[in-house]
Parts: structure tokens; C-alpha cells; sequence
């Protein structure tokens, strides 16, 4: 089997697949822990009903999909906060209200465009394994900007998931770095579609985090095991997928959920 596995690592395909891969993973693994502690996961979730719905639109405009959702997302995330404070309706509530109305265009769309269906329902469960060399460049430089982001703005962004009213004393800009954020967020959903699908972009976004967080002691621990988790459900979910012949979207997160059952059982030990 190791032999195997280092055969499948002279296919190019393979290749682009970790590289890409990891990266979203660990994109997810940073912002899913502000996501879970400000318990505002299902954000991640709900673009991703969003982004199935761009998608169709991208395909009915015959332009390539990820260009087309990459702003509409980002909008819609913006859209989600707009509502939830204006609208005086609670963040979960705003969530399923757009999540709703995506899916409903993705719906429609696919209704419309017949000629592209097969295409769009492909998007719920992912391709990592057929991502292209051009879809791998713009996946790698979008997000290396988010994780700049997240690096930058590392401590504003824990004083507002811990005590966002003392960080506004601070003087923190709570909202637009709860903006950057869900930007961040959004942007990193429409990246992670084509690693896991649509159906399955949440749960790369929640695992690695409660994962962390079923053992770490302080943030710095969380983050790196966060990141290590997200990382290792990519890199063994690829080669398992490819070894057995089974989809790779799934595998992910499979692995990511045995991965959650050993740190839980370790947190309850030790």
C-alpha cells in the first residue's frame, strides 16, 4: 500500500489535489474556530446553499463557475449580517432564509439550463481529484490572501469571538472585522466546493475546530491542532479515496470524524 501511495504521488492530479486541498483545509481550520466559539458554524453551511446557486448561474452564463460565485458569496455572506442586525432576525435564521433562497436558484436554474445539470449536481459532493492547474493557481493565491488575513488580524479577531463588547472598548472595529470574517468565510466556501461539494463544505469548516477544542487548553493549542486535523483529513482522505475507489468528498469527512472520536475519547481520558 505505501508503495502504492507513493506512486499516486508521481500523477499530476494528485498533486494538485494536496496542494490545493491543504490549503482550504487549513483556511477552514482558522476561521472555523471564530466560527464555533461565536457559534456561528452553520454560516459556512449556509453559503454553501449560496454558492450552489451562483453555480448554476456560472454555468447558465457559460463562464467558469468559481469566478462568478467568488463575489455573489462574499455579497451574500455581507447580506446575512445586513439582515441578522437590521431585520432584527437571529443569525441562524438569517443563515436558512438566504441558504433557502440559493438553493432555490440553484433549483430553478438547473430547471432552466437543462444542458447543464449533470454539471451542477456534480458540485454538491466535489472533485478534488479533477480540479484543473488553473483552478489550483487562483485556489492557492485566494487562499494564502485569506490566511494573510486571519494572520494579521489574529488578535481583533480573538478579542471579538471572546468578549466582542471589550473589544469595542478597545477600540476594535467589532463590525468590520465581523465583515472580514464572514468575507473570509465566503471566499473560502466557494474554494472548498470543489475539494468536499456543496453538501459537505460545512463540515470542514466545524470539525477540525471541535476537534481542537475537545483537547486544547489554550487558543494557540487549538489552532494548531485545528490546523493539523483539517490538513490530515485532506491528505488521508485523498489517498484512501484513491487507493479503495471511493469518493473523495466523503472520505474527507470520514476522516474527519474519526479524527473528532479520538480527540474526544483523549479529552476524556487524560
Amino acid at each position: 500500500m505505501i508503495a502504492e501511495i507513493f506512486d499516486a504521488l508521481q500523477y499530476a492530479f494528485i498533486q494538485r489535489a494536496l496542494v490545493a486541498g491543504s490549503l482550504i483545509a487549513l483556511n477552514c481550520s482558522f476561521l472555523g474556530l471564530f466560527l464555533v466559539l461565536r457559534r456561528f458554524a452553520l454560516i459556512g453551511d449556509g453559503l454553501a446553499h449560496v454558492a450552489f446557486g451562483t453555480i448554476g448561474l456560472g454555468l447558465l452564463l457559460h463562464s467558469h463557475p468559481i469566478y462568478v460565485s467568488v463575489p455573489l458569496v462574499m455579497l451574500a455572506s455581507l447580506w446575512i449580517l445586513m439582515i441578522s442586525e437590521k431585520a432584527k432576525i437571529h443569525g441562524d435564521a438569517a443563515i436558512g432564509l438566504v441558504a433557502a433562497l440559493g438553493v432555490a436558484t440553484g433549483v430553478m436554474l438547473a430547471s432552466v439550463g437543462r444542458g447543464f445539470n449533470v454539471d451542477l449536481f456534480s458540485y454538491l459532493f466535489g472533485s478534488i481529484l479533477a480540479i484543473s492547474r488553473g483552478e489550483v493557481i487562483l485556489s492557492v493565491m485566494l487562499s494564502l490572501v485569506v490566511l494573510m488575513v486571519i494572520v494579521l488580524f489574529m488578535n481583533d479577531l480573538f478579542a471579538i469571538t471572546y468578549e466582542e463588547e471589550y473589544a469595542r472598548v478597545l477600540g476594535i472595529k467589532t463590525r468590520r472585522m465581523t465583515s472580514m470574517l464572514t468575507i473570509c468565510t465566503a471566499l473560502t466556501v466557494v474554494l472548498g466546493i470543489r475539494v468536499v461539494g456543496t453538501m459537505l463544505i460545512s463540515s470542514l469548516l466545524i470539525f477540525p475546530a471541535v476537534t481542537a477544542l475537545q483537547v486544547a487548553r489554550c487558543f494557540r493549542t487549538a489552532i494548531i491542532i485545528a490546523a493539523a486535523s483539517s490538513v490530515l483529513s485532506v491528505v488521508f482522505g485523498v489517498f484512501i479515496s484513491y487507493l479503495f475507489n471511493l469518493p473523495t468528498g466523503a472520505t474527507i469527512v470520514y476522516v474527519s470524524f474519526l479524527l473528532f472520536g479520538t480527540a474526544y475519547l483523549c479529552g476524556r481520558l487524560f
